[in-house]
């Protein structure tokens, strides 16, 4: 029980739906979302296939605990290979579009192909069409949404779309649900807009069973009351969101800075979450209006907010003078500490424009730092920008380009590259702050030494939902280690790697793991899916997802030598703070971690490890 047992293939070349069984001996073996998603795509792709190639695949796919009462199970992930990256991507989402899926009768959708025309694909309780989206190409997420709802006279349609920015190929495009929750990573959008697909609108009521009802409820229930107990996930997350890490982050040293030149900002407290409940002077309402919940979440860790409606930004576009979502963590550092931009309405402008045209805040602001940093050096002059000065901290050098990459114009279209190819046009790659093209989240790898070795053996390019050391490094969940030190930190990293991967693929958010362990999730799965499933079960499902996605990379021509930082974390010390001194210890702790993974000393998966894990 818990899997629908069925998924709907979409040839967009034929323009055919076709609902067929779901493998069971693999849904066994990997789960269900990011597991069963890179299964599916392993076997039915090249992996030297061009990204933006028709033969290329994209899947949506939920979890067996997506769309239960589980907390948080309203998770779905979508899988393919990466248009910013040339490597596995599965790129996870909340919101409300995943249990509409399992709803409506599907464990994964699977897209092959490439429309004649722009299409979105309409399902309803198990049926499906492709539709003509022609009337909403050029449209932005916000439109394609309400535009969809209102066609279909139908405002509890749930929509997955694209905005102009994956119609462009800006290479990291997003899939964005419910306007402002996303499959925010690698370019999934990007894929998405190639195949001329704008969206997937999707109305679900069939239910979803699990196998031992009574035995499930009892295992939910006491795995709430474990998140409300907790201090993170009962208190602190939902009263200030994740930019509760801002000032944290900032006072341990490890908040990059101005294209990673600083490890601290001056002006976080100005961007923190702290600031965002300060009633502002000018009309005395505070950035934040509220805090907000996906599908079935206890925890509540979304931000809504709204912005000075006199400030510069919203007088030239009033329809975000609405409140809409929020900043969370890492937007807020990329779009600000990352370019030096300590204003909050600049910042939350930027981030509406990164939710209403589909691109990941995170990669845009690094590759807006590394911009700045080359405008600074003279690499870039405004002959190159257009007039725009890229000055690190000017507000509205940042709010100018996230509406210049939204459309994919201008010096837009440079930054809508991503800093790996930008700064290799220009001639400077070792600006870019990025591992296997995919730039770093908020956290210098130098000041969390596990963040280090996890950014650069991440599977999908630099990733702090891969393994989130900070949990153990920073706050001491589930025991405290020194995040100055390198030991001990590989057999951390690949614990936290297995298990996000079995989290990831179950249908749950990985923010519950501030609590919960796979203690507390194991007997909700078990009781939810046939099989038996157990911890043990769940870490091997969770290792042998982390190797399949490494025989992908391997398969697509990456190697070892991929398992690397920049020279600025390697080679530059850091300035300030508890970490001064230090540069990232990546030489020490990448072989031992590769000898625990099992792989040979150039970081390819040894047989015997392969036929352990059935690989």
């Amino acid at each position: 029980m818990a899997w629908t047992k069925k998924i709907l293939r979409v040839d967009l070349t034929k323009g055919t739906c076709t609902d067929e069984p779901l493998n069971m001996d693999w849904a066994n073996k990997y789960l269900g979302q990011r597991g069963l998603g890179t299964k599916y795509l392993t076997e039915e792709i090249d992996p030297r296939v061009d990204p933006l190639s028709p033969k290329n695949k994209l899947i949506m796919a939920t979890g067996p605990l997506t769309g239960t009462s589980a907390s948080t199970a309203g998770r779905y992930s979508v899988i393919t290979k990466g248009a910013l990256t040339g490597a596995i991507a599965c790129s996870n989402s909340g919101g409300f579009f995943g249990n509409e899926m399992k709803n409506a009768g599907y464990d994964m959708i699977i897209f092959e192909g490439k429309a004649k025309k722009p299409v979105y694909l309409l399902v309803r309780d198990g049926a499906a069409e492709l539709l003509d989206a022609r009337g909403f190409w050029g449209t932005s997420v916000w439109d394609t949404e309400e535009g969809i709802k209102e066609k279909h006279g139908d405002p509890q349609i749930r929509v997955a779309s694209i905005g102009i920015s994956g119609e462009k190929g800006v290479k990291f495009a997003c899939i964005v649900n419910d306007m402002h929750r996303a499959a925010g990573r690698s370019g999934v959008g990007t894929v998405m807009g190639s195949k001329n697909l704008k969206a997937v609108a999707i109305r679900g009521t069939l239910g979803v069973s699990v196998d031992n009802p009574k035995k499930f409820m009892a295992a939910v229930a006491k795995g709430k009351q474990v998140l409300a107990d907790n201090a993170v996930t009962g208190q602190g997350l939902p009263a200030m969101g994740t930019q509760v890490l801002m000032n944290v982050i900032n006072e341990s040293g490890a908040l990059p800075a101005h294209n990673h030149r600083d490890s601290q900002f001056v002006g976080a407290g100005n961007i923190s979450a702290e600031a965002m409940a300060v009633p502002r002077e000018s009309d005395g309402k505070p950035n934040l209006v509220t805090n907000a919940a996906c599908f079935a979440c206890t925890i509540a860790c979304g931000r809504i907010s709204t912005i000075d409606r006199t400030h510069y930004t919203v007088a030239k576009r009033p329809e975000y003078q609405v409140a809409s979502g929020g900043l969370e963590y890492e937007a807020a550092w990329a779009l600000g500490a990352a370019t030096g931009v300590d204003d909050l309405d600049a910042l939350t402008f930027a981030n509406f424009i990164c939710n209403e045209q589909g691109f990941d805040p995170i990669s845009f602001g690094a590759t807006v730092g590394a911009a700045m940093e080359m405008y600074e050096t003279g690499v870039l002059t405004k002959k190159n920008t257009g007039g725009l000065a890229l000055n690190f901290g000017s507000a509205k050098a940042l709010t100018t380009l996230a509406e210049l990459t939204g459309k994919g114009k201008g010096f837009g279209a440079e930054i809508g590259l991503g800093s790996k190819l930008l700064c290799k046009k220009y001639k400077r790659p070792e600006l870019a702050m990025q591992v296997k093209g995919q730039e770093f989240p908020a956290y210098d790898g130098r000041g969390i030494q596990g963040m280090g070795l996890t950014y650069a053996t991440s599977n999908r390019g630099a990733c702090h939902l891969r393994s989130y050391t900070v949990a153990s490094e920073i706050l001491g969940i589930p025991e405290k280690t020194d995040p100055l030190v390198t030991k001990g930190k590989a057999g951390l990293v690949m614990a936290f790697q297995d298990a996000t991967a079995a989290v990831d693929s179950a249908g749950l958010c990985i923010f519950t793991t501030f609590a919960w362990t796979l203690d507390d999730i194991a007997p909700q799965i078990d009781a939810a899916c046939e099989g038996g499933w157990s911890v043990d079960k769940l870490l091997e499902v969770g290792e042998r997802v982390w190797n399949l996605e490494r025989k992908f990379n391997l398969a697509a021509g990456f190697t070892g030598k991929d398992d690397t930082l920049p020279k600025r974390l390697l080679k530059d010390a850091v300035k300030t703070g508890p970490a001064k001194g230090l540069t990232s210890g990546l030489d020490k702790m990448l072989p031992e971690y590769y000898q625990l993974r099992g792989w040979t000393k150039d970081g390819v998966p040894s047989n015997k490890t392969l036929s352990r894990l059935a690989l």
